[in-house]
């Protein structure tokens, strides 16, 4: 079994390598210090497992995650135990909180062991749908990772199975629900205007009627967008009108 370690600390990814010792069968044939570097060892050696931190430079573990295609199995090694727990436990092969003994690793061995290959596609569905605060959007254009900081996001708009992100630098599909950003975005910035809509409410320069218990709301880059009854109550809540 091949297995990718990735992780910033490398005391941690040094234990990590000590106790696989006793699995001969887990080949360790990369190890990476950031989420950038964990997707290209995910692509060029394609392992059955990966161990996976969560906080990381550049992109953290579930960001890295909604980026892989066919994600391996995961055993998470974090600090942070609200994110492992909340996020993972029921999916996850394990979740280890630093710092953890032999004797808790030797368990999130077997605890792989006796799951399946299933496990990764459930990992990835649930890394899509976290609902954890984001300060930024990071999606793949034209097989590269693109960072995209908030203040830039002008609006999304749902797209079958994808939602479009309408930025200052161009527009990107992301493989994601408006539910996912209606709960994870900073509500007070980004508001749901309609089932299909969620704009940033600092670029609204006019909410004018239109047809019954609609409205249009006029965006600084010219984009008119429609407003429902509930999207428009919302509006007046966060905007003080």
């Amino acid at each position: 079994m091949k297995a990718v370690i990735i992780d910033d600390e490398p005391l941690a990814r040094l234990i990590i390598k000590e106790y696989l010792q006793a699995y001969p069968f887990i080949e360790v044939v990369e190890e990476c210090n950031d989420g950038f570097a964990g997707i290209k060892a995910i692509q060029q050696h394609l392992p059955e497992l990966i161990f996976l931190d969560i906080q990381m430079p550049k992109i953290n573990g579930f960001e890295m995650l909604e980026l892989v295609d066919n994600p391996p199995i995961v055993i998470f090694t974090t600090a942070f135990e609200e994110y492992a727990i909340k996020a993972f436990d029921a999916h996850a092969a394990d979740y280890l909180l630093k710092p953890f003994s032999k004797e808790r690793f030797d368990k999130a061995i077997q605890k792989m062991k006796m799951q399946n290959s299933n496990l990764s596609q459930a990992v990835a569905a649930t890394a899509l749908q976290t609902n954890l605060p984001v300060n930024r959007i990071v999606l793949k254009d034209n097989g590269k990772i693109k960072i995209i900081p908030l203040p830039q996001v002008q609006y999304l708009e749902a797209s079958d199975d994808y939602v479009k992100i309408f930025t200052t630098d161009g527009n990107f599909l992301k493989k994601q629900t408006m539910q996912y950003f209606e709960e994870s975005l900073p509500q007070q910035e980004f508001i749901r205007i309609h089932r299909s809509y969620i704009v940033n409410s600092q670029i609204i320069t006019r909410i004018t009627p239109h047809e019954k218990d609609s409205h249009i709301a006029l965006l600084t880059n010219g984009a008119k967008l429609p407003v429902s009854k509930a999207g428009y109550t919302r509006l007046k809540q966060v905007l003080g009108i």
